[in-house]
């Protein structure tokens, strides 16, 4: 079929038939856009291209090579990894609205992701495809670079397959050496060599037709290794928490989680879908062939990163989905773990009452709040300061993410029935003084915790409720009595994380909130009449342009007094509950981000995204 640019070209007189015949013959051939091809052959130049597609479509065309120089401000607007996917540029904002150039007005696509991705209206101009290349080279400094290398294992050697990789291909095996700073690669010439080799066919659903070592031969070509070694390297450079592997109809995205907020990265060919998924089955000592049931695994890697030697864990999670499996990577950095109370956020008034209950002898622990809130880290964090030589501390865990000397620590195994409250049972036949269990979910399960607690043990454990004093309903709803719950729960705790502004370049944000929105907020009328200095995000090389850096906790803390008690045993809801604490001095997670914003630690946005009044 003749390209519709093709014909349009002809019918201008900017080529002639027998031109655009071999033009065709060179894209069935090569691959590539109908315009470059031509202006490459030399059939016409590349400004009469520009200025043909402006008029046709009814946009300005603007020349790159002679465009006054573009604001630094304006280039931040947009990613590196979106300019290079979509090959547009941003030129100029003016209020709402931002230029940009784009090769070809009526990708409405890329028009949707810069719209999304900055919140302003796009008012497209047309450019050349290998202008647009030049400019956005001169301005974002070209494709990024992510340095891999072999260290224990000989150049292309397959350590986990067995087999010999590619093309001298860098290839891992679980355990093993990473060298960030030997061996080189950018993105640019690594996607090309996918597009080159990726001559993977997709897999059918019907699962009989597996072909087991099909999916193992793809998933040790050279593209595919280095693609999934450059995905396991970068996240850990951005600092990410999680790795998004995800397959859709026609497209195939790949996300990393940074601050808690996801961000896309890169869109491999969804021609890799199957090997991409094998490699990382392979790394993590999974079942290749089996597609129809989630899985989980581990992937423990060794880093070289700056001379410093570090081992991070990936705790894997395969998930069988519409259009192929999703792949989750959350991983476990021991040298982000922060393990100072008194660095995690808290309020002193809040980790005094903390600290005061933690250092209890028996009684019952609670940390609640979603997934991800950094609940596991609280625990670990109160657990840490209590491991002294005459302690004997148990824990019950799925899974356990870090290890810690002097602790004992044991892995939740629900397939052979051991689950927390059989964990449970038996800790209380291994003389302990304190035990964590990894979460209350079940009757069972807080029925032991809560009985233990009652018997002179110091128990720890965490819930998912939206705040403090729901904890206490939940309990009941389990079906735990309300003398039980009065008599054994010390302390609760509901956390968030919220971003945290980078230090490096935080602004005094010079707009005036009104006095009743900043009321609506959470702001006491005394502190609104002395003045409220707030910071906005900005953003630096320190903090990859985003304004954040790092994630600070919001807390509140909800410590049993014999009021408290009394009311749960009378039966009080969670609202009565909660005035009661504010009462008591209880600082609600709202007003732990008002004080975050006080202190010009977070922003307003981040502390409304994260709680409720």
């Amino acid at each position: 079929m003749v390209s519709k640019l093709g014909e349009m070209l002809v019918k201008a007189q900017l080529i002639t038939d027998a031109q655009l015949d071999e033009v065709m013959k060179i894209q069935r051939r090569e691959g590539g856009k109908l315009g470059s091809i031509v202006v490459r052959s030399g059939f016409c130049s590349d400004q009469d291209i520009v200025s043909f597609l402006g008029m046709q479509y009814g946009v300005p065309a603007a020349d790159l090579e002679q465009w006054p120089p573009i604001d630094a401000g304006v280039i931040a607007l947009i990613p590196k990894d979106l300019a290079q996917r979509h090959k547009v540029l941003p030129l100029q904002r003016t209020g709402n609205v931002l230029t940009l150039a784009m090769s070809d007005p009526t990708d409405i696509f890329a028009m949707d992701d810069v719209r999304f991705h900055t919140g302003y209206n796009v008012d497209p101009v047309v450019s050349s495809e290998m202008g647009l290349a030049r400019a956005v080279e001169k301005y974002y400094g070209g494709a990024s670079a992510v340095r891999l290398s072999d260290g224990t294992v000989a150049r292309g050697t397959q350590g986990a397959g067995g087999a010999s990789g590619a093309g001298g291909a860098t290839t891992t095996s679980p355990g093993q050496n990473f060298d960030a700073e030997d061996e080189h690669f950018d993105l640019a010439d690594l996607e090309q060599e996918l597009d080159a080799d990726a001559e993977y066919d997709a897999t059918e659903d019907d699962e009989d037709s597996v072909n087991v070592g099909s999916l193992k031969r793809g998933s040790e070509d050279a593209p595919v290794v280095k693609l999934v070694n450059m995905v396991l390297i970068d996240a850990i450079k951005r600092g990410a928490s999680d790795i998004h592997i995800e397959p859709y109809e026609k497209t195939y995205r790949i996300r990393f989680r940074i601050d808690g907020i996801l961000m896309e990265v890169m869109r491999p060919n969804l021609k890799l879908k199957d090997p991409l998924t094998s490699r990382v089955k392979i790394l993590a000592k999974l079942n290749i062939a089996e597609r129809r049931l989630p899985q989980d695994g581990r992937i423990k890697l060794r880093v070289n990163m700056g001379g410093k030697q570090k081992v991070i864990d990936y705790r894997v999670s395969i998930l069988p989905t519409l259009f192929g499996e999703k792949i989750v990577l959350r991983l476990l950095d021991s040298d982000k773990l922060m393990l100072d109370l008194t660095k995690l956020g808290f309020e002193q008034e809040s980790l005094d009452r903390w600290d005061r209950q933690i250092s209890k002898p028996y009684g019952m622990v609670l940390v609640t709040g979603p997934t991800g809130s950094g609940k596991t880290n609280t625990l670990y964090s109160s657990i840490a300061k209590l491991n002294t030589v005459d302690t004997n501390i148990m824990t019950a865990e799925d899974p356990v993410e870090f290890n810690f000397p002097g602790i004992n620590q044991v892995q939740m195994k629900e397939q052979i029935g051991l689950n927390f409250a059989a964990a449970l049972r038996s800790f209380l036949r291994q003389d302990p003084n304190i035990i964590l269990v990894g979460e209350i979910r079940d009757f069972e399960t807080a029925e032991i915790a809560i009985k233990a607690s009652l018997t002179g043990h110091l128990v720890l454990s965490t819930l998912h409720t939206n705040d403090a004093p729901s904890t206490i309903n939940r309990l009941m709803n389990m079906g735990v009595e309300p003398f039980l719950v009065a008599t054994s729960v010390n302390i609760i705790c509901a956390q968030r994380l919220v971003r945290r502004l980078c230090s490096n370049c935080k602004a005094v944000d010079a707009h005036q909130q009104p006095p009743e929105a900043l009321y609506k907020v959470g702001f006491t009328p005394e502190e609104v009449e002395r003045g409220i200095t707030f910071y906005k995000p900005v953003g630096c090389e320190a903090c990859n342009k985003r304004g954040y850096k790092g994630r600070v906790g919001l807390y509140e803390v909800l410590e049993m007094s014999e009021t408290l008690k009394d009311m749960i045993l009378t039966g009080a809801s969670a609202i009565e509950l909660r005035e009661q604490g504010q009462k008591e001095g209880m600082i609600t997670l709202r007003r732990s981000g008002c004080r975050k914003v006080l202190d010009g630690v977070t922003t307003i946005e981040e502390i409304i995204r994260e709680t409720v009044l």
